[in-house]
Order: C-alpha cells, then structure tokens, then sequence
C-alpha cells in the first residue's frame, strides 16, 4: 500500500476549533510533522506517532521530510495553525513533490484539510469585521521582496479591502508595520477601526481594539494578527463591524421593506451595477473631470471635492491643495462687477481655472496653501460661496432684472437653507420667479414655479438624454411661506432613501410618493418609421 500525506490545518489552536476530520487525519497518521510550537498545541491528540519538529526556517526540511517518509508507504501528517494552505505548508509540500516529477494520481496520494485561518478566527473576537471584500498580506519579506508587498498593500488600500496582516513584526523586522501603517494613512481617516489579536482562542490571548492612528502603541508581534477595517467599518461598544451594504436596499429598523422581495434584483434598483453602467455614456465632461481629479488622490496632491467650503483645510508642507468651489455673484443676481472679476482672477493665479457653467456660477479651481483664506475672501467681495459635485444648487433665474422682486427673497432662504448640501447625485433646484418659466425651471429635478405669492412644484424633471423632459407638476397654489419647509422635507427623504448614485428622478419614480405628492408613469413613445442608430 502506498504512503499518504495528510496536510492538516488545525485552526488557531483550541481543541474545540479542531474540525472533526483535521482530529481524524492526525489520529490516523503514523508521522506527526510540524514546527516545534505547533506540535505542542495538539499534543493532546496524539497517541504513539513519530514526531518530526523543527524550528522556524525549516519548512522545506519537513516538507521534503514528509515526502521521504509517504514514499516509503508511510501516513504521514504535516501540520500547520490556522489553515494550511493560507501561508501554511500545503503550497511547499506540492513544490517538493512537482521537483520530483510527481502528478495528481501518482504516490504518495495527497488531502489537504482546511482549518479556520487566523482572519475568521480573529474577526470573529472582535465582531465581524470582514463583512466585506478583504484581503491578507503578510509582511514578512524574507521570501517575497518588500517592494511587491508595498504595491499590494498599496493596492489593497487604495481598492478600500479590509485588510489582514499576518506576520506584522519581529525581533529583527520592525519597519515593515510602521512603513504598512503609513501607507494605509493616505488613503483613510486615522480613526479607522483597527483589530489586534495575539494567540486567538489560546491560553495568552489578547484582543485590542484600536484605531489606525493609534495602532502602532500596542504591543505587536509574530504571534498578532491586525485587521483593518475599509471606509464603512465602526466600532459600536467593543464590537469591530463592517456593514455589508444591505442599507442601500432595506430599512434595518422596519419590518416593512421599501422595496417587496420581486422588486429587490430589478436595474433600476440597483443603479450601482455592472448593468446600469450604460448611463456613463451621459455623463457631461464636467462629470469625466471631477472623477478625473478624484484619481489625483493617489498622487501628492490633496482635493478638496464636494468639502464643506467654510472648514478651515491644513496642508502639509510637501502636500499641495486643490481647491474647487462654486461662485456666484448671488441668488437671483447674474452679474459680476468688474471688481469681483479681479478679485477671481487675482486669487486664482495663472495656474489657475475660471470656468463658465450653464448653472449660473463659476468653477473656481486653483492650487493653495490656505483654502480658507481664498473662500473668506470671496465671500468679503460679495460673492456667494457653495461646494461642487453631489451636492444641491439653486438656479434661480434674473426676475426680470429684479423687476419681479417679489419671489427674491424665498428663493434667497431656499438657497441659504438647502444649497451645497451633499446627496447622493447633484440635484438642481430651478425657480422661475413667474409664470412665464423662461429659465426652465420645470426641466430640473425639482422646478419651483412663484405666481402671486404662491408656488407650482414640479417633481423628476431630467434635462439631459433621449428621456429628457419636464418634471411631473405635482401641485399647484402652495402658499409661498410653506414652501422651504417643504423642500427640506422632500430633500431629507432623498437623502435618507436614495441609492447610492440614484439619481432623483430615478428616485422619485421607483418611490412613488414623496411627501404626499404621486408619481404619474407617463405615455409611451411610439416609434413611427424610425430613423436607424435612434
């Protein structure tokens, strides 16, 4: 009969995180062969095996002892903590035997028994961290070069992974965790949940939790495993959670879905996937840079995209700031005087960008030092100061040059109490100071309509694409003073409901009702001797 080698992950070393066939593998084996410490955790198992056991460094030594022993005819166990084959001894065993022209079929015969790795066992002390895509990268680089695993952490970091570490720091190796934590920094907040697990479910067992800031205060060894939580991780008590997106389709706190169990898969429902990609072909260039200046995140410079413009911005001193913000000489006012024109001109510099929009304000971008200089000092010139991206913006349009006064000052609190704040897709508020509408307000996601002292409120507008067309008027008459209160309860449930990207069309088509107010599916266009390519 021909030899055998067992290649067994046990798990992190508790008898009870044993799996029943890892026990049955071990007991069967005639050869037990493992690193010293690993031998000693499951001395409990064994009954009258030979013992092989090395220290560290000689994995191939018991690899190539294993192969020896099973060609012999020998059952031979080769173990490993954890599982084997994740940074374990089942990869190294299938090398010796590939050197010695062995194929699948050939003696010895080979099963690899899986265990619970040290990410499950240590995610599961300290929540459920892993939740979401992670990954493992060790830090060991006696066998891989430090400049590969530098681009994997990179990589990993910058693709928002939670992260495990294994073999973080050692004796001799103690600037491959300071150079991991330095790295990770660029791409997230220093207050991000990090786990520390030292000898998980064994006699020393240890559990941190801390954050990446703070990380590198704690006591880190061999003997630790670190996980790092992504961008959406948080820590509720002493629990380490990463969420795994079911917010973007249920309500956690009702029993009553938004969306039944048939409608849940539909496109529309998810306009994150693969399938609703087809919109990108709509998007405006203005959209293609704010995703290009998005990438220079992984370059020295920092961006100040879609920030809360009136929060002060500290830069390093080899760290550049772009800043981009919206201006505009005010609400219902279209005109810059000659004075704020200099005053763009002279803040931006000649590296920087003044570009015109059909919104009614300009992109301000230019490189600086002092972000919060730039922006109070617009503002001191009698501009009006708002962020950019997915945010809200009023377009008002001129009242007659101010003739039409009368819907001025509503359109004025409207902008002050709503404007720049983020939602998930830009959203424009169009206010028509008359019946008339010539700025085309009932186009926009939400168009507001003033006659005598009254408001027309049209929902869904879209201005672009083959579907473009005027919002749904939903009502007509609401008193004037009602108005802003009501806006920022329709705003509110956007922001609260919508899907991640939704569009507010989109959002108000698949809702409904908002505030009352129904969604009526309009008539279907009939093709009639279609032009080919439409």
């Amino acid at each position: 009969m021909g030899g055998k080698i067992l290649i067994v992950g046990f798990g992190p070393g508790s008898f009870e995180h044993i799996t029943v066939r890892a026990r049955e593998a071990i007991q069967e084996s005639q050869v037990i062969i493992g690193y010293n410490t690993y031998v000693d955790l499951i001395r409990d198992l064994l009954i009258d095996q030979d013992i092989v056991r090395t220290g560290m460094t000689e994995e191939v030594s018991r690899a190539q002892k294993a192969v020896d022993l099973a060609l012999e005819g020998r059952v031979v166990a080769v173990i490993s903590s954890g599982d084997a084959g994740v940074y374990g001894m089942a990869g190294l065993v299938y090398e010796v035997l590939i050197e010695r022209g062995w194929h699948t079929g050939d003696q010895p015969r080979v099963e690899v028994i899986p265990g619970i790795s040290a990410i499950h066992s240590c995610a599961a002390l300290l929540g459920a961290p892993i939740m979401h895509d992670a990954c493992t990268i060790s830090l060991s680089d006696h066998l891989t070069p430090w400049t590969v695993i530098e681009k994997r952490i990179e990589a990993a970091a910058s693709a928002d992974f939670v992260i495990a570490l294994y073999n973080p720091k050692s004796g001799r190796r103690t600037r491959q965790i300071a150079e991991t934590q330095r790295i990770l920094l660029k791409y997230r907040d220093g207050k991000t949940p990090v786990g520390l697990v030292k000898s998980a479910y064994r006699d020393r067992q240890v559990v941190v939790r801390t954050t990446l800031d703070d990380m590198l205060n704690h006591d880190i060894g061999m003997l630790t495993t670190v996980i790092i939580g992504n961008t959406s991780t948080f820590y509720h008590d002493d629990l380490m959670i990463t969420p795994r997106g079911y917010q973007r389709k249920y309500t956690l706190g009702r029993v009553e879905q938004r969306l039944r169990p048939g409608e849940r898969l539909k496109p529309e429902n998810e306009p994150w996937s693969l399938n609703s990609y087809a919109e990108i072909q709509n998007r405006s260039s203005r959209e293609w840079a704010a995703e290009a200046l998005g990438r220079l995140r992984n370059s020295d410079m920092k961006i100040i995209d879609r920030a809360d413009v009136s929060i002060s911005t500290q830069s390093s001193a080899h760290q550049s700031t772009i800043l981009e913000i919206a201006v505009s000489p005010g609400v219902a006012n279209k005109k810059f005087s000659p004075s704020q024109l200099l005053l763009l001109a002279t803040l931006a510099g000649d590296q920087g960008e003044l570009e015109y929009t059909p919104a009614h304000h300009l992109i301000f971008r230019t490189t600086t030092d002092d972000a919060e200089k730039i922006v109070k000092e617009l503002r001191e010139g009698g501009m009006r100061v708002f962020p950019v991206g997915d945010v809200i913006k009023l377009k008002a349009c001129d009242f007659c040059d101010g003739e039409k006064f009368e819907g001025i000052s509503f359109a004025e609190e409207i902008a002050e109490r709503l404007a720049g704040q983020s939602v998930e897709k830009e959203l424009r508020i169009g206010f028509n100071g008359c019946a008339m509408a010539c700025y085309g307000a009932v186009n926009e996601d939400i168009g507001l309509v003033f006659r005598k002292g009254r408001f027309d409120l049209f929902l869904g507008g879209k201005t672009t694409g083959r579907n473009a067309g005027p919002g749904q008027r939903v009502a007509e008459g609401i008193p004037a003073e009602q108005m802003p209160d009501l806006l920022e309860r329709i705003i509110a449930t956007y922001q609260s409901q919508a899907f991640p990207g939704e569009r507010f069309h989109k959002f108000f088509m698949r809702m409904g009702q908002i505030e009352g107010f129904s969604y009526q599916d309009k008539p279907q266009t009939i093709a009639v001797d279609a032009v080919c390519g439409t």
